[in-house]
């Protein structure tokens, strides 16, 4: 039986460690999933698929310059968040849910895959909110015998703490993830990361 280990990361460089230690520990590709916010634009598509982000766009053309990091690698647009970089099996099916022209498009496909693989939907809105606020989730279908030593490397490589996170969005009025939103800007996106500076996990 396979468990969804889920991690969300305030920096894609951290998400990145996390994902080549999973890979080291014997977790596959088509097993892990990775969305990162990329308001700073550190992957570009050929076809624009950012320039959709209002109308949830599915994902774009496989991006240059990925590090091996994940196979697909690609660029989708998700309503509230805007252009993220998304690849594996948790991308592939919010992209379906873009693809099936859903109300919601991204976003509901977003927290539904999450919530279908036995998230909490109340998680899966705080990491949709995450990766809105300029993180990183990084998802792994693991063999349960696997998962303490999954969700170790995860919280070893800086995943944001959950329950303090939600905690501290709800002290600023939030309540969930609102695909009616604008996107967070770069500057905003740089003062939410200086906010929880220090308090990394």
């Amino acid at each position: 039986m396979t468990k969804t280990v889920t991690g969300l990361f305030d920096h894609y460089s951290d998400a990145t460690a996390a994902v080549d230690d999973l890979k080291a520990m014997g977790i596959s590709d088509g097993d892990i999933s990775v969305v990162s916010n990329n308001s700073d634009g550190r992957y570009s598509d050929d076809n624009d698929a950012a320039e959709g982000a209002g109308a949830g766009a599915g994902i774009g053309a496989a991006v240059g310059g990925a590090g091996g990091l994940l196979t697909g690698l690609g660029i989708m647009a998700i309503p509230g968040v805007g252009p993220v970089v998304a690849a594996g099996w948790l991308a592939a099916t919010a992209a379906g849910a873009v693809a099936g022209a859903v109300v919601g498009g991204a976003a509901g496909g977003l927290i539904g895959a999450l919530t279908d693989s036995g998230v909490d939907e109340d998680d899966a809105h705080v990491y949709a909110e995450g990766v809105r606020r300029g993180g990183t989730l990084v998802t792994a279908k693991v063999d349960e015998p696997l998962v303490s030593e999954a969700e170790a490397i995860l919280k070893r490589s800086n995943w944001v703490d959950l329950p303090t996170r939600r905690s501290e969005y709800q002290g600023q009025g939030w309540t969930r993830f609102d695909e009616n939103s604008e996107p967070y800007a770069q500057t905003e996106i740089d003062a939410d990361r200086a906010r929880y500076a220090g308090r990394r996990s």
